[in-house]
């Protein structure tokens, strides 16, 4: 496939610009070769045609009183067309003959004389035709009185420029035709790349890039970008360009993915916060619809006690929602120095308390240094006693629950570990998104025991929050959460002002 530039392909452009080209270099040679040519055998005839005319005086000389005399044109050596003629003062011809080829000289005719006459006696080389025997060259000169002209035919000067130029011209021919062969296949084959290089583009364009995934696009041989030719730099060039755009749309694929998955989770989260909200309000209003009967088939006293208990299982939903959504926007948190493992130890007992079931034991490192990070007291145990709650809920009694606090050079380390069950693979990797729940249904059994599934997002959104990581492990029989927060010294959490909920959650994944 050759390019085409403006209806006409480029290889034939080329050709008919070398050809052109070819053309004017032969021609201009041609005819400098011809000039320079003439310019050198006109200077050697005139050379001869002046020995020729001094040869003449001296002949001339030996009858100065005779005019018509003429004899020196038989003397031997004389050559072949030689014109020769005496002269009056006024430059009329007294006499005037050639030597002819194996003859004597002939006498000239009156209409040959005609031409002759008139020349200035000074030496000058003209050019004159002679009627019947050609064009010569032809000088007149003058010593003592003595007038001669003498003349040398042009014929073989003549002959052998029209020789030359016949041969440069047949030269000429076959070297352009030679040439042109040659620059034929020379631009054939170095137009190739490109010819390629346009294969490829095209087979691009035909790609399917608005749909599906955009991978394997076609590229340029690599015999065709080598960067020590014009052709190797356009496919070179014209690769990087495929690289981009196939990168620029895979990006933009991830990105429709990535939008694509938000909004699939924002459905879900507004299901599941709907559902959440639902069922204490569907509770409070059964409750309250009894009590407006006045049925005896429920005390008053169970059924506010029933209605406070939604009351408030649905605040700390709402008050969850609220954290998050204050979380997420970036909200400043309170600011201050907090001692780590005094907030850890206060969480442990409290959860000692509620579950008294299972084994709490606190394991503190410190002695390197306190355990002292930069950030908000409550917060930080909120992030506490909803990881050692976490553990109560999903792990059976009598399972051994260790909070453990260390710290290293860069980071203060806590470390909620417990030998239960363990957390299922399918759901450990989105085990910190919202609404995440080990009971995947959003119904439970009355009296079950279970969160609305933001305890673990709470948590890490606050962790974030104080710029640290959150981090979990867990197989069979080994369960480990790894908080990591900067001491205080090292935080880089900004200055904080506005008040945050103040009852911490206890709700769980």
């Amino acid at each position: 496939m050759t390019p085409r530039l403006g209806g006409r392909s480029l290889r034939t452009r080329l050709l008919l610009f070398v050809s052109v080209t070819l053309v004017i270099v032969c021609a201009a040679m041609a005819g400098i070769t011809a000039v320079v040519q003439r310019a050198y055998l006109m200077g050697d005839l005139d050379d001869r045609v002046a020995n020729a005319g001094q040869r003449s005086l001296g002949g001339s000389g030996l009858h100065p009183d005779d005019a018509a005399n003429l004899s020196f044109l038989m003397e031997t050596g004389q050559p072949v067309g030689l014109l020769a003629a005496r002269l009056d003062s006024h430059g009329s011809i007294l006499s005037a003959a050639v030597v002819s080829q194996d003859a004597p000289p002939q006498n000239l005719t009156t209409t040959q004389r005609a031409v002759l006459k008139g020349l200035a006696t000074d030496g000058s080389k003209h050019t004159v035709t002679v009627p019947g025997l050609g064009t010569y060259r032809v000088t007149a000169l003058d010593s003592n009185g003595i007038r001669v002209l003498t003349g040398l035919p042009m014929d073989d000067v003549q002959d052998m420029i029209g020789g030359l130029v016949m041969v440069e011209a047949g030269v000429a021919v076959a070297g352009l035709a030679i040439a042109g062969a040659v620059c034929a296949v020379v631009i054939r084959r170095q137009l190739r790349p490109l010819g390629r290089l346009a294969a490829t583009a095209v087979e691009v364009s035909r790609a399917p890039l608005d749909r599906g995934e955009v991978t394997g696009l076609t590229r340029v041989p690599a015999r065709d970008t080598d960067p020590g030719s014009e052709a190797g730099q356009v496919g070179a060039a014209l690769n990087r360009m495929i690289e981009h755009v196939e990168s620029s749309l895979a990006e933009r694929q991830r990105s429709e993915e990535q939008v694509r998955h938000s909004e699939e989770r924002m459905r879900r989260f507004l299901a599941d916060a709907s559902h959440e909200l639902r069922t204490p309000l569907a509770s409070i209003a059964g409750y309250a619809e009894l009590m407006n009967r006045g049925t005896d088939r429920i005390e008053p006293v169970l059924a506010w006690r029933r209605v406070s208990a939604e009351s408030a299982r649905m605040t700390g939903l709402v008050e969850d929602l609220l954290l998050l959504a204050r979380l997420d926007e970036g909200r400043p948190l309170h600011s201050g120095e907090v001692d780590l493992a005094a907030v850890v130890a206060e969480a442990v007992w409290d959860a000692r308390a509620a579950g008294g079931g299972h084994e709490w034991h606190l394991a503190l490192h410190l002695d390197e240094a306190p355990a002292l990070v930069t950030g908000d007291e409550a917060r930080l145990h909120q992030v506490v006693a909803n990881l050692l709650a976490n553990a109560r809920a999903h792990t059976p009694v009598g399972t051994t629950v260790v909070a453990e606090v260390e710290v290293t050079g860069e980071r203060c380390v806590l470390r909620i570990r417990d030998n239960g069950p363990g957390i299922p693979g399918e759901l450990l990797p989105r085990v910190f998104e919202r609404f995440t729940r080990g009971d995947s249904s959003r119904a439970r059994a009355a009296g079950a025991e279970g969160g609305s599934g933001l305890g673990l997002a709470i948590v890490e959104a606050i962790v974030g929050a104080h710029g640290g990581r959150i981090d979990v492990q867990s197989e069979p029989g080994c369960t480990e959460f790894t908080v990591e927060l900067p001491p205080a010294q090292e935080s880089p959490v900004p200055e904080r002002v506005s008040t945050m909920v103040e009852t911490p959650s206890a709700s769980i994944f």
